[in-house]
């Protein structure tokens, strides 16, 4: 699993909240945690000053509580708290795994599976939604898709053309593998919003 790191593990940049203007860079890697930032002023004794820099091992950042500080409040408690989990080896291989291969997995679930998996973060939900995997879907349902049914699911949506036509229809055995529809075709996924899914 050590092999879907790359050899760095998180990165995000901002600039502080008000009154402060300075710009920020928080970089973890396998090994280091690395702090940068840059001073934004109009005082003269800022002027073309060099960006500063902090470099630590994981061990030090977690008991680094002056620059545990810095970045909660530059970049929020829920960051800080992600970067400590790091720090302490705890990292989410799912979420590092390319779309391709969660779209393939995401085809083995139920629908209420996906449905639940949409509200744990963006970029589940992104995926849940994602038209290649309701064309899957559609497709597996429909032994001879014609092109005025290719037209109309560009139009509207492959996701709208499964529950319009297609969600009564229970699954066949398909090419990539059984879909498992664990469920009554009168429930459907919900209606998640990235606003109401995880910010992680």
């Amino acid at each position: 699993m050590a092999s879907l790191l790359g050899s760095t593990v998180f990165e995000i940049n901002g600039q502080a909240p008000s009154p402060s203007k300075d710009f920020f860079q928080l970089i973890i890697t396998k090994t280091e945690v690395i702090w940068r930032f840059w001073k934004v002023s109009l005082r003269s004794e800022f002027r073309g000053a060099a960006p500063g820099e902090t470099k630590e091992s994981h061990d030090d950042f977690l008991h680094d509580a002056r620059l545990q500080h810095e970045v909660g409040v530059v970049f929020g408690q829920h960051t800080l708290e992600h970067c400590m989990a790091l720090c302490e080896g705890h990292y989410n291989y799912l979420e590092r795994l390319p779309n391709q291969l969660l779209l393939r997995i995401l085809y083995y679930l139920s629908f209420q599976d996906i449905g639940r998996l949409a509200q744990t973060s963006k970029r589940f939900w992104k995926l849940s939604n994602s038209p290649e995997l309701w064309e899957q879907t559609v497709r597996v349902r429909c032994e001879e898709l014609t092109p005025d049914m290719e037209m109309l699911a560009s139009a509207m949506g492959w996701k709208k053309i499964f529950f319009t036509f297609f969600q009564d229809k229970l699954p066949k055995v398909s090419k990539a593998g059984p879909i498992s529809d664990s469920m009554s075709s009168a429930i459907i996924l919900p209606q998640v919003t990235p606003t109401a899914a995880a910010t992680t």
